[in-house]
């Protein structure tokens, strides 16, 4: 077995004989000869006057290989063992369960929400600007805020742990081959639901239990030591390890916290406004007018600094949608999701402002709930600017929103309750919305053409990471005052986007003490 490296272009790394042509001629080896070929990491270099495609190959001579995951996993029965209560089905929760069960434990997750098919009837009913179900919606419900909000599987960070695991274990559950290699995994949307119903599948074949429409609202502790929670249903859960693994939604467990006390602390956090703009025009842009049916959507990274703080984008969905992420009828609150095809004819990202708690001196009565109730009243602002339809979400034309200027119309936008015109550049906090004029400013003067009327901003994007960490110890993981108590993810503030919490999530199994 051979590792090499090639660069086609496009076209030809869409074609499997002409990859074995280039092969060939790199290994100095007779087409016939090679028996198989694997990608180990594909990307794409758009820095040039014409896009290249780099393929990073195993390449078999003589030889058909079985393919073998880089990391072992054994999901045992646990029936009748020692039972771990984890808090919150997402990716941290269900990861947790996982790496539970391979250590001889037996997992109990509650779940506020509902399942996969429940919870999409719920999602419909926003989609169509009806009612939100506090319980069950886009942040809400079997597989978290992932589930139904794009399926993207790589972090900013590269110390977050073994990443390679958790992309083996959604490919063992179901994923498409390409997140193996890909430089930028994604599952998308659309096939994302089906792989969490398989891990719950795995967790109860095993065992454990995923119990829904539970939600945990105390938690039982005695001489600084977990020993169960209740939920609303007034049911008592009883263990000596609870694994606290919600998601930073869940605004009522971080209440509870401060209302017994328990240590929490702010921490950074971002809030802006997701833009949209044709996925023709990004192409353009990104891909020097060369985009052809070869190359996958275009997406983009951007940064600056304005005024001491990072405006950046966050979470970019090539090819995708702007969907409603509120927990709450009051609220407004957008994220961004793609299919697996990326075949939207729209690209959005949150473009978000960096906010430290010293930027919020109005809120500090609040302790380490102060970003929490600044994210609430932004959420509650976009609501009352949205003309009181529901889930319509307020927007304005992004050069407009750079002018101060109110959009006389507005483009055609993905968000499918709709949108109305509303001046954000007027009712944005202005620690938000004059860094995000300037941010875009920047933004264009990068990429060339981003500002333009064509793209659309539409308020707001508060969901970006929780305001808040959960203090816990660095090497038991153990909540700094109570024993058995294993904050994880995103809602402890240990991680952001589904691999990080899926990371956390295990490391938290694996301090639980047996």
């Amino acid at each position: 077995m051979n590792e090499i490296q090639i660069i086609l272009s496009p076209e030809q790394a869409a074609n499997e004989h002409f990859i074995k042509l280039k092969i060939a001629a790199e290994m100095n080896v007779n087409l016939c000869d090679i028996s198989h070929f694997q990608i180990v990491k594909k990307s794409i270099d758009a820095r040039g006057r014409f896009p290249l495609v780099i393929l990073k190959l195993r390449v078999f001579t003589g030889e058909i290989p079985q393919y073998k995951y880089e990391n072992e996993f054994d999901y045992k029965n646990v029936s009748g063992k020692r039972e771990v209560i984890i808090v919150g089905g997402g990716p941290a929760g269900l990861f947790a369960a996982l790496r539970l069960i391979e250590r001889g434990l037996c997992p109990i997750i509650l779940e506020r929400g509902k399942d996969i098919h429940e919870r999409k009837k719920d999602i419909a009913q926003i989609n169509r600007n009806n009612e939100v179900n506090e319980n069950s919606n886009y942040c809400f419900g079997e597989g978290g805020a992932g589930t139904f909000s794009d399926g993207k599987l790589f972090s900013r960070s590269k110390k977050r742990g073994n990443t390679q695991r958790i992309l083996e274990i959604f490919h063992y559950h179901g994923a498409q081959d390409e997140i193996l290699y890909e430089a930028h995994p994604h599952i998308g949307s659309d096939r994302l639901p089906k792989i969490v119903e398989n891990i719950r599948k795995t967790i109860t074949d095993c065992g454990g239990k995923v119990i829904f429409n539970t939600k945990v609202t105390d938690f039982i502790i005695k001489n600084s030591k977990i020993e169960g929670v209740k939920t609303a249903n007034d049911d008592i859960f009883r263990s000596n390890a609870v694994i606290l693994a919600t998601g930073h939604s869940a605004r009522d467990i971080y209440q509870i916290f401060a209302d017994k006390k328990i240590d929490m602390q702010p921490k950074g956090f971002a809030v802006g406004v997701r833009v949209e703009h044709p996925q023709e025009l990004i192409d353009e842009i990104q891909y020097n007018k060369q985009k052809n049916r070869y190359l996958p959507a275009a997406s983009y990274n951007l940064a600056a600094q304005v005024e001491g703080r990072g405006v950046y984008s966050f979470c970019m969905c090539p090819g995708g949608i702007i969907v409603p992420s509120a927990t709450d009828e009051k609220q407004i609150v957008v994220n961004g999701m793609s299919s697996s095809l990326r075949n939207s004819p729209f690209a959005n990202s949150g473009i978000v402002v960096e906010i430290n708690p010293e930027d919020l001196p109005d809120y500090q009565q609040f302790g380490a709930l102060a970003g929490l109730h600044f994210q609430q009243d932004l959420e509650n602002l976009a609501f009352i600017n949205n003309g009181g339809k529901f889930q319509t979400a307020p927007a304005q034309r992004l050069t407009d929103f750079v002018k101060s200027k109110l959009s006389a119309d507005l483009p055609q936008c993905s968000y499918l309750p709709k949108i109305i015109s509303s001046p954000l550049h007027f009712w944005l906090p202005e620690i938000i919305g004059k860094r995000l004029q300037e941010g875009f400013l920047q933004f264009d003067r990068k990429i060339k053409g981003f500002l333009t009327n064509e793209a659309v901003v539409v308020g707001v994007e508060t969901r970006t990471s929780s305001p808040i960490r959960i203090l816990r110890d660095e090497t038991s993981l153990q909540h700094i005052q109570i024993q058995g108590l294993y904050p994880c993810g995103e809602g402890a503030g240990y991680s952001g986007g589904i691999t990080s919490s899926a990371v956390d999530g295990e490391r938290a199994a694996e301090a639980v003490k047996l």
